[in-house]
C-alpha cells in the first residue's frame, strides 16, 4: 500500500495529476490545484475496486482523513468526496458539517440536499470535536443567520461563506444586525 508520494508533477489533467516519483509516473486523483513541474509530497489513499485501483492524493493528513470520513458515509463514494473537497475548502466544509449547513455542502457539483444532509447526520459528531483555525464562536447561531441574511439579499452561498466565517470569528460577540453592514462593506470592496 502506498502511504505517501513525493516527486515532480509531470502532467495535470481534469481532477488528476501524473506524479513522477522514482522514475515511475503515478496517476493521482486530487482535489487540489497543482502546477506542472512543481515538486510536491502527497499523502496517498488507495481505493481498490473490482475493476480498478485508484490513488487519491492530499497535501495534508487532515484532508486525507476528511476524504476517508466522507467516503465512509453511505452513498458517498470517492468521486463525490473529491467533488465536495474540490469545491469547498476543508475548514469551510468542516464548519458546514459541524453547524448543520447543508446548503453549503450542496453547492458542490453532483451533491444534492439529501446527500448533504446525510453527510451532516453521519459526520456531525465526528467533525464537531475537530479543531478549527478560527474561534469556536464561529459555529454559533450568528453564522447561519448571517449567511441567510446575505442570501436573502441575492448573494450566492459559495461566494460568501468563507468571508462570513472569518467575519463571525473576528467579531464573536456581535449579532447579525451588526455583522450584515460589515459584510456588505467587505463584499463591495470597502475597508
Amino acid at each position: 500500500m502506498i502511504g505517501k508520494l513525493q516527486g515532480v508533477i509531470d502532467y495535470c489533467g481534469d481532477g488528476f495529476v501524473i506524479l513522477m516519483a522514482g522514475g515511475v509516473g503515478y496517476k493521482v486523483f486530487t482535489p487540489e490545484y497543482l502546477t506542472p513541474k512543481s515538486t510536491v509530497a502527497l499523502w496517498i489513499e488507495t481505493v481498490v475496486r473490482e475493476d480498478s485501483i485508484r490513488l487519491f492524493g492530499f497535501s495534508t493528513l487532515a484532508a486525507q482523513n476528511l476524504f476517508n470520513q466522507l467516503t465512509g458515509v453511505s452513498g458517498v463514494g470517492p468521486k463525490v468526496a473529491m467533488s465536495i473537497m474540490g469545491a469547498i475548502k476543508t475548514d469551510t466544509l468542516m464548519t458546514a458539517i459541524a453547524t448543520g449547513d447543508a446548503k453549503t455542502i450542496a453547492t458542490a457539483p453532483g451533491v444534492g440536499k439529501k446527500v448533504a444532509e446525510k453527510i451532516i447526520v453521519e459526520l456531525k459528531n465526528k467533525i464537531g470535536g475537530a479543531s478549527f483555525e478560527f474561534a469556536p464562536d464561529a459555529t454559533s447561531g450568528a453564522l447561519p443567520d448571517l449567511l441567510a441574511a446575505l442570501e436573502s439579499l441575492g448573494y450566492r452561498r459559495m461566494d460568501i461563506v468563507d468571508m462570513a466565517q472569518k467575519l463571525v470569528s473576528e467579531n464573536p460577540n456581535m449579532d447579525v444586525a451588526g455583522l450584515v453592514p460589515i459584510a456588505l462593506k467587505k463584499i463591495s470592496g470597502g475597508k
